[in-house]
């Protein structure tokens, strides 16, 4: 049996990659700070199909707090799978006027689920199984004057899920970056940004990634364009763009 573990399981997009993988079978080890609310889609999840759905509590600013989610994963059999949609992006004139909140973004976007991503891959290698789906973003491509300090932790966190996939392979385990645009979501209300995408649309581009293989999703399919030719301004000229 597949057992998927999502970090961040009270993310709206989390949400809906449960909801449309709960049909297929898949057992579900829901992470996540508030239980109440991780428990209410866990039932959504048993009622859709899924073979288990349990709730763990998780903080990616507490280490310490990963460590019962690994062990009761050594005792699930079959083939562990991990899906981590945690971040955090303060404005960045609010981090521009505190500093102190650049540690926060980078722990809940980056080394967080990094630090739980190499506690777990020995467990995944010995299994020989399994795939990862790690949400960074399309703001790590270039750093852009609305959201750099939330974009280098993005960054930092596809590089490393490049390395995993480098890493894992070797082991028959999918690594997948998917990097969405603005996506309606708590993180998003009251912005008015452009090419915005549903959490269902997110989650509809991830399940459809797995199944073709895919290293690295853009979604929506347009940000692959968009962020491509960003790429490609020269620095003298993207300087000076309010982008």
């Amino acid at each position: 049996m597949k057992t998927w573990v999502i970090l961040g399981a009270t993310s709206a997009i989390a949400r809906a990659f449960i909801r449309q993988e709960a049909d297929t079978g898949a057992g579900f080890l829901l992470c996540g700070r508030d239980q109440n609310d991780m428990l209410v889609t866990a039932a959504d999840a048993r009622h859709r199909g899924a073979a288990a759905a349990e709730v763990c509590a998780i903080d990616m600013r507490d280490a310490d707090s990963f460590a019962p989610v690994l062990a009761r994963l050594q005792t699930i059999s079959g083939t562990i799978c991990c899906a981590v949609f945690v971040g955090s992006m303060p404005e960045q004139s609010e981090i521009d006027a505190d500093p102190g909140l650049i540690p926060g973004v980078v722990i809940d976007s980056f080394t967080g689920p990094a630090q739980f991503l190499t506690a777990l891959a020995p467990l995944m290698e010995e299994r020989e199984a399994g795939e990862i789906v790690g949400v960074s973003s399309v703001a790590g491509d270039r750093g852009r004057l609305g959201n750099y300090v939330y974009g280098a932790a993005k960054a930092g966190f596809s590089t490393y899920l490049s390395g995993l996939r480098n890493r894992l392979g070797r082991k028959g385990i999918h690594v997948m970056t998917v990097k969405p645009g603005p996506v309606d979501t708590a993180m998003t209300w009251g912005s008015q940004l452009p090419f915005m995408a549903t959490p269902d649309a997110v989650a509809k581009d991830i399940i459809a990634g797995l199944k073709s293989q895919r290293n690295t999703v853009y979604t929506k399919r347009l940000w692959l364009l968009v962020m491509t030719i960003i790429r490609l301004i020269p620095e003298p000229i993207f300087k000076k763009l309010s982008i």
